[in-house]
């Protein structure tokens, strides 16, 4: 489990990261969505240089999907699109302070219900109160 949590610590890393350059790279270009397509570009062939790699079977499945799985693209597409719009005016820290309160929120509620298949885990007193700390967190950030 523990090199689980490295990955994931690493991928977390990459979120402001992705924030600066790609609202860096909308800046200098001119178009935070042009910024935002070339991102996704870049993306996609990674994405499909592991899938290749680690094999293309699994595409045969997509077409049996449900439907609303999907959804995930356009969440990301939103992601990227408002933090390359956002993150030269209101800050890369601010920006992404907001994003991670709303990943807080959004996972409680996520595993608190099991949706999509997650692993129940009820919203208790511990998990509220480290929500709140964050937002009183954000809201300090704010205040500085």
């Amino acid at each position: 489990m523990a090199h689980y949590a490295a990955i994931m610590l690493l991928a977390g890393t990459g979120i402001p990261l992705l924030a600066a350059l790609n609202a860096a790279l909308g800046v200098r270009i001119g178009s935070p969505a042009a910024a935002a397509t070339v991102l996704f570009a870049v993306a996609f062939l990674t994405c499909a240089v592991v899938m290749v790699l680690t094999g293309p079977q699994a595409l045969v499945k997509v077409a049996a999907a449900p439907r609303h799985l999907f959804l995930a693209g356009v969440l990301i597409a939103f992601y990227v699109l408002t933090i390359t719009y956002i993150a030269p005016t209101f800050g890369v820290g601010n920006a992404v302070f907001f994003v991670l309160l709303g990943q807080l929120i959004s996972t409680a509620a996520i595993d608190h219900f099991g949706l999509f298949g997650a692993r129940v885990t009820p919203m208790d007193a511990t998990r509220a109160l480290g929500i709140a700390l964050m937002a009183v967190g954000v809201f300090v950030t704010q205040k500085a």
